[in-house]
């Protein structure tokens, strides 16, 4: 429940870039954006544990990326105010995306590490498989990753474009990378994102 609450202030302050609409929007889209991606990806580290000798149950799994979700919510929180700072200071657009994209990067990185631990001191209860079954989670937070950001892309915008009204949603089309990099370019003055 604290995850929910506090991913959805930090996407309020998010959308709050663009009206009331894109805020209200966005503090429901990132708590849907983290619990589906959890759904996604669960079943992969569960049964592929189980597959090298883990005999952790399914809901002992999600209890353990729950809390890393709940981590990196905290800390997303813990940076409100920082973002905040920026939105007020600063209007560029480009600028307040990457900047965003960066906060939530380094809080889930964070909150993988924290599953991570907490996956290593369960894998070291079974000695067996201990060290694939590491190598397996290691895997899995890159698969988490691609997954969450593609699901982010899917689920846009968070941040409004200043130059276009309120949508829900975007149509879908080109990724999530993609658009960091041309981001990049035009904050850099290469070229213009359209």
């Amino acid at each position: 429940v604290s995850s929910i609450l506090f991913l959805a202030l930090y996407g309020a302050v998010l959308g709050s870039t663009h009206s009331l609409w894109q805020a209200l929007s966005s503090a429901a889209k990132l708590p849907i954006l983290f619990l589906t991606t959890l759904v996604v990806c669960s079943p992969t580290l569960y049964f592929f544990n189980v597959l090298f000798g883990s005999s952790q149950s399914l809901t002992q799994s999600y209890a353990l990326i729950l809390t890393a979700i709940t981590v990196t919510s905290v800390l997303l929180l813990s940076f409100t105010p920082v973002v905040l700072f920026f939105l007020l200071t600063t209007s560029g657009y480009q600028f307040f995306k990457l900047l965003n994209v960066g906060v939530c990067a380094v809080c889930g990185w964070m909150g993988v590490l924290f599953l991570s631990q907490g996956m290593r001191i369960v894998s070291a209860a079974g000695k067996e498989g201990a060290a694939r079954r590491r190598n397996i989670v290691r895997l899995w937070i890159v698969l988490y990753a691609f997954v969450g950001s593609q699901m982010a892309w899917t689920l846009r915008p968070f941040v409004g474009a200043p130059s276009m009204g309120f949508e829900l949603f975007r149509q879908l089309g080109g990724n999530f990378y993609s658009n960091i990099f041309a981001s990049i370019g035009e904050m850099l003055g290469f070229f213009v994102v359209r």
